[in-house]
């Protein structure tokens, strides 16, 4: 059985191990796949307490680079399930654990493929086979990972998070490092000045908030932004009977044309204005309201008025402020 033992004191990465494992492979960092490497183990050892981490949970890792986090990680006692977008990282990456923590390298398993490809465990190679053969009863069950920690790709962060929420609804918990502009607009609130279509799509899957602010000094090469961590906490979707996409679909056709109200910004996926304002009284919302007034769960409830044949409207009860606003013309 692995040992899971927390390991105080391994060797994590500074800034000297980065540049040297970095010129070792030929790796030149590229903003094509978001490329900033943390170079500080105590940055690392903060995500990993922040995130909560226990010895022998099953934690996905997306992007771990040169290994910094994904040290931290085992040094906490995780299993960890790194997925890499980058060949030569992917194989370089199980050395340096190796050489660096050797009694923690067998809790270590690598992937070398896109974030966004994965659809479920199997992608993680992660599920039993579906063979028709009998399972054996003595195999170890595979360990579907339970959190998400990562220091996300600048460039991708929102749809990679999104997707993998998606595909993995194991994951009951995530800690992110993302651009601190990204953080604001994952954990917004409707009704703020940052709250848009990643607020309100993460929503449908979790509560999020915005916690600790990291400086740019602590990654190589240093980006021109800060970053920050946001919390994520699954929760259920709204209860609706449209679908995700149903309703993704009405978030993107609100927040398309920002200023507008739901009557005109809906207009074109409800046919017509008349019939955009119709479905906001059939789901009991201000049609007079832009979409950065809405929660998900009206966002869910216009899915389903959407969706709907036309019926006698209810009156609207806006989830926010009934003040109609001026029409940007």
């Amino acid at each position: 059985m692995p040992d899971t033992t927390p390991q105080a004191g391994a060797g994590l990465l500074g800034p000297a191990e980065i540049r040297g494992l970095a010129a070792t492979l030929g790796v030149r960092p590229t903003k094509t796949l978001g490329q900033n490497f943390v170079h500080d183990a105590g940055t690392v050892r903060r995500i990993v307490r922040s995130a909560g981490v226990e010895p022998g949970e099953s934690v996905l890792e997306i992007g771990p680079g040169l290994g910094s986090l994904t040290l931290a990680l085992l040094e906490a006692g995780a299993r960890v399930v790194a997925v890499e977008i980058d060949p030569l990282l992917a194989r370089a990456l199980p050395a340096t654990i190796a050489d660096r923590m050797p009694g923690a390298a067998e809790r270590l398993s690598v992937i070398n493929a896109d974030a966004l490809a994965i659809t479920g465990l199997e992608s993680l190679g992660l599920a039993r086979p579906d063979d028709g053969a009998a399972p054996d009863p003595a195999a170890p069950a595979p360990a579907a990972p339970t959190r998400l920690v990562a220091n996300l790709p600048y460039n991708v962060a929102v749809p990679v998070l999104l997707s993998v929420l998606a595909a993995l609804p194991s994951i009951r918990s995530a800690t992110v490092m993302v651009q601190a502009e990204v953080a604001d607009r994952l954990a917004a609130a409707p009704g703020s000045r940052t709250y848009g279509v990643p607020s309100a799509k993460t929503a449908w899957y979790a509560a999020a908030r915005r916690t600790i602010t990291i400086g740019r000094t602590v990654f190589w090469p240093v980006p021109g932004v800060d970053s920050a961590l946001v919390e994520l906490t699954r929760r259920e979707p709204p209860a609706t009977a449209s679908s995700r996409e149903e309703v993704f679909a009405v978030v993107d056709a609100a927040f398309a044309q920002r200023r507008k109200t739901l009557r005109q910004a809906l207009a074109t996926l409800a046919g017509s204005p008349g019939a955009a304002e119709a479905a906001c009284r059939r789901a009991g919302i201000d049609p007079a309201l832009r979409g950065e007034r809405l929660d998900i769960a009206a966002f869910a409830a216009l899915a389903e008025a959407l969706a709907a044949p036309e019926a006698p409207a209810a009156a609207p009860t806006a989830p926010t402020s009934s003040t109609a606003p001026e029409e940007k013309r």
